[in-house]
């Protein structure tokens, strides 16, 4: 197996497939796969990190890919984890984060999930509701066990403008109304078994302006030291969220990592001369970001075709592993492996032949990119969906038609 070069791709570095014996790869695991570059990963986690000041800190989030060999890597890069359930803490333990690394964020979390937290004793457990908190607490009482926790803030339409351009609207199932955040930061002040760090706002994904990012820790944080004076908690913490963006096609920028240092410095040298946040930690939780550059997903063309004059090929790996294009309606770049005639990989500069690539599945939804300028391919050859790291295999529908699940090959 050859090992993957590194190629840059504006701030960031991705995944080089022609350097990659996918042909071998295939033949010994069979198509569809995943291929994970764990050296890609090294370098954006260096970078980013380039890109922070010391008053910030990182935990993955795992749900943008947590194969083991992924979470291992990042485990001994020393990153945290951003935890969503009781499966994700559970593999991030066998991987080797520790435990005061980890923070178990999200809705809905069960009574056995947050007793599986205090058991593991986790460095912060975002709370989402009044009535999480009390179970929160009630569990910890049982247990024996005083929790760390932030309180998440939801963000909503009626957020600031510049909070909304990196808001979901749709977002009311995460985090409180201001009013029952502050009753609840008085609540958790007043326990002997709630350890109330600070705040969590977040509510959105795949951001490219760094600006943006910027704006939205700076008011984070604002808030974070208004609750704080207002109720009388010393702020350890602000968790600012993931979002951080990558570009899916050619013509996205990237995330200018020396915009996003500029202004997350500018920051930080304001609170290092204030008293209420001169000590406080602030936390990002990226996960595509690191991870969606390093993978790519491997799928060999089936059937080949033309229907009133559109070019189809049909592969054998479509939305029952790659759900992603079709859920939120936006290809990925596509690779020919074996692109002809002509030196390296044909691009729309080439005029070629407009196609839509089709899964195998007996739903109209299977598609995973709509006239695609790359040439009609031939039966066998190989096509690589890029920038497929994160939110892959796992955030898929594998069961579908009960077709085989695609290897996990690591570089």
């Amino acid at each position: 197996m050859s090992v993957s070069l590194l190629v840059e791709v504006g701030s960031g570095l991705r995944i080089d497939v022609d350097a990659i014996d996918l042909d071998e790869l295939a033949r010994l695991h069979d198509t569809p796969l995943y291929v994970y570059d764990l050296a890609v990963v090294d370098q954006r986690v260096g970078a980013l990190r380039t890109a922070l000041p010391d008053a910030f800190r990182l935990a993955y989030a795992v749900k943008a890919n947590p194969n083991p060999a992924v979470l291992g890597r990042m485990a001994r890069l020393g990153l945290g984890a951003d935890v969503a359930s009781g499966g994700e803490l559970e593999r991030v333990l066998a991987a080797g984060f520790a435990s005061e690394s980890l923070v178990f964020t999200g809705p809905g979390k069960r009574d056995s999930e947050l007793a599986a937290a205090v058991a593991a004793g986790v460095g912060l457990v975002t709370v989402e509701s009044p009535g999480e908190l009390r179970r929160l607490e009630a569990i910890a009482l049982a247990a024996g066990r005083r929790v760390p926790i932030l309180l998440r803030r939801s963000i909503g339409p009626d957020a600031p403008e510049t909070v909304r351009i990196i808001g979901d609207e749709g977002a009311g199932k995460f985090g409180m109304d201001d009013d029952d955040l502050r009753a609840s930061a008085a609540y958790a002040l007043g326990s002997s078994w709630l350890d109330l760090h600070g705040i969590h706002a977040f509510g959105a994904s795949n951001i490219r302006d760094a600006s943006a990012l910027v704006d939205h820790v700076e008011r984070t944080v604002a808030f974070g030291r208004h609750l704080a004076a207002a109720v009388g908690f010393e702020l350890r913490v602000v968790d600012a969220g993931g979002g951080l963006g990558i570009p899916y096609a050619d013509d996205d920028q990237p995330l200018d990592l020396e915009l996003l240092r500029l202004g997350l410095a500018t920051l930080a040298a304001a609170w290092a001369g204030d008293p209420l946040t001169a000590t406080t930690q602030v936390l990002l939780e990226p996960g595509r970001f690191l991870v969606g550059p390093a993978g790519a997903y491997v799928t060999r063309v089936v059937d080949t075709k033309r229907v009133r004059g559109r070019a189809i090929a049909v592969v054998d790996g479509g939305i029952n592993h790659l759900l992603r294009p079709a859920l939120v309606g936006q290809p990925q770049r596509i690779r020919r492996l074996r692109p002809g005639p002509g030196p390296g990989p044909r691009t729309s500069s080439d005029g070629l032949e407009a196609v839509t690539v089709a899964g195998p599945l007996c739903t109209g939804l299977d598609i995973l990119a709509r006239d695609l300028p790359i040439g009609l391919p031939e039966v066998g050859e190989l096509l690589a969906i890029l920038d497929a790291g994160a939110y892959g295999y796992t955030e898929s529908m594998p069961l579908f038609l009960s077709r085989p699940l695609p290897a996990e090959v690591i570089l």
